[in-house]
C-alpha cells in the first residue's frame, strides 16, 4: 500500500521556500540600491524615479535605461562626473570615456 501524502507538510515548505525567496530579492534589490549609489537620495526621491520607470511607455527611454544597466553590471559604467541628464532624464555620455 500507498504511503500517504503529507499535504500540510508540503504546503509548509513550499511556504518557507517562496518566504526565503522573497527576503533573498528584498535583500538583493537593497544592494543594488546601495551598489549604485541611490541610498544617497531621499526615499521620496527614490520611489518617485522608479514609479516613473514603471509608468513610462516610452520605449527609447526604457532602452538607454537597460543599456545603462547592463553596462554597470558589466563593470564599465561611467563615472557620475562624465554623464549628464538629457531631456527624457536619461544620463548620456558627453564624449567622457567608459571607465572600468
Amino acid at each position: 500500500m500507498r504511503k500517504p501524502r503529507d499535504y500540510d507538510a508540503e504546503l509548509q515548505a513550499l511556504t518557507e521556500k517562496a518566504k526565503g525567496l522573497k527576503e533573498r530579492k528584498v535583500r538583493k534589490l537593497g544592494e543594488l540600491v546601495v551598489a549604485t549609489g541611490a541610498d544617497a537620495l531621499p526615499l521620496e526621491m527614490l520611489a518617485g524615479v522608479l514609479l516613473a520607470a514603471v509608468e513610462t511607455e516610452d520605449a527609447s527611454a526604457k532602452e538607454a535605461w537597460r543599456t545603462k544597466g547592463a553596462a554597470f553590471f558589466q563593470g564599465t559604467r561611467q563615472s557620475p562626473g562624465h554623464t549628464a541628464p538629457d531631456k527624457t532624464g536619461v544620463a548620456t555620455n558627453n564624449g567622457g570615456a567608459a571607465s572600468d
